[in-house]
């Protein structure tokens, strides 16, 4: 079953992008592949533009619509299920089995925070425990 895990800023005003990136750079210290599921074409970009630019010694390796690439930005989600699947899309991924791993990044503002909590009830219907993390 797919693990779920939504991090949530209660009080930081870190930026959806910039902990994306930071746990992107975490999460590839183990040999990993990260899917950023994301449909917002001005999101994208700015995923791409900070994912080259957010480590000072070296830029997190990725690519736009590349399967091959150690992390993909893609307006679809990936075929194989090898993937950790962020989801940048305001609605909860039903396609949950497919993946070992779904993160849910909620920024600290009120319409992020509702879109959020119906995100978390979504995948509670679909019987997932999601896991929260407040920072």
């Amino acid at each position: 079953m797919a693990k779920v895990s939504f991090y949530l800023f209660e009080k930081s005003p870190e930026r959806q992008v910039e902990s994306a990136c930071r746990l992107c750079r975490k999460i590839l210290r183990q040999p990993e592949r990260i899917w950023l599921y994301c449909a917002d074409l001005n999101l994208q970009q700015q995923l791409d533009e900070r994912l080259w630019s957010f480590d000072a010694t070296g830029f997190i390796p990725h690519g736009i619509d590349q399967n091959d690439a150690t992390v993909c930005i893609s307006a679809h989600l990936p075929e194989q299920s090898d993937w950790i699947v962020f989801n940048f899309n305001e609605v909860a991924l039903d396609q949950y089995a497919s993946f070992s791993h779904i993160i849910e990044i909620i920024e600290n503002n009120e319409a992020a925070k509702i879109i959020g909590r119906e995100k978390y009830k979504q995948y509670r219907r679909l019987g997932l425990q999601p896991q929260t993390y407040k920072l």
